[in-house]
């Protein structure tokens, strides 16, 4: 059972990370998962993160909405419905080890591709290709922002644009991850309490909503340098994580 201390806890990191994501588009879902992981099982912990990333992703979607690039969005909610079903089919739960350790390589294993692979957005079936990539990532690694990110910020798109679209694209993605991993008994044999929901959903939209005036003052050329410095810390610290686990059995 989740003690009133370790509910505040809790709520502080939501509000935490739906802040920094709110900035960036991404990052505060890294470190959140890893932290809800770290106190409870995978099917538990992917619905309590879907659930609060849900919110978040939504909020901060109507917030800038009209920056939103509905023709990426559409392409891309194609994708990832195509790679949700055969997944769904699959029905395959990762263990902790596996997802640490994907979500810490995954940033520097795009990084190694040449010019010639870069992912962009723009690039001509790009939408449908990542969708369908991430929301396999999504499901197997727990989370794929920083691959997402990679799409967005190889393209010519403004920050306000990169956060928004992002924040739409990820509306379904966390709305089809509550779907797979509450597909799984152990989701709700955590004893997590219902009011943690309605308290992380409340907390995430307060989070992205003191963001939006940061991301506002901010410069593109600033938006861009500290989204890799994060995601680049964020990653290796996970990749270590998950290479220790293997390592312990």
């Amino acid at each position: 059972m989740i003690s009133p201390l370790l509910a505040l806890g809790l709520g502080l990191v939501v509000l935490a990370t739906s802040f920094l994501s709110g900035i960036f588009g991404m990052a505060g879902g890294l470190i959140l998962l890893g932290v809800l992981l770290a106190l409870m099982d995978v099917a538990p912990a992917m619905v309590l993160f879907g659930t609060t990333q849900l919110a978040s992703n939504g909020w901060r979607g109507a917030l800038w909405r009209a920056h939103v690039r509905w023709d990426i969005v559409w392409r891309y909610a194609t994708g990832s419905i195509a790679a949700f079903i055969v997944m769904k089919y699959l029905a395959f739960l990762p263990s902790k080890a596996l997802i640490y350790l994907c979500l810490g390589l995954m940033p520097f294993a795009v990084d190694l591709l040449p010019k010639s692979l870069t992912p962009d957005i723009n690039r001509p079936g790009a939408p449908f290709i990542c969708g369908a990539m991430i929301m396999i990532l999504q499901l197997l690694a727990g989370a794929a922002g920083n691959v997402l990110d990679v799409f967005f910020q190889k393209s010519s798109f403004d920050r306000k644009t990169i956060v928004a679209s992002k924040a739409v694209t990820q509306v379904l993605a966390h709305a089809l991850r509550i779907a797979y991993f509450g597909a799984f008994a152990s989701a709700f044999d955590a004893a997590v309490p219902w009011w943690m929901y309605g308290g992380a959903i409340v907390l995430a939209i307060l989070g992205t909503t003191l963001a939006a005036s940061v991301l506002h003052r901010m410069t593109d050329q600033g938006f861009r340098a500290w989204s890799r410095r994060i995601i680049m810390v964020v990653s290796a610290s996970y990749a270590l994580r998950g290479a220790w686990m293997l390592a312990i059995g």
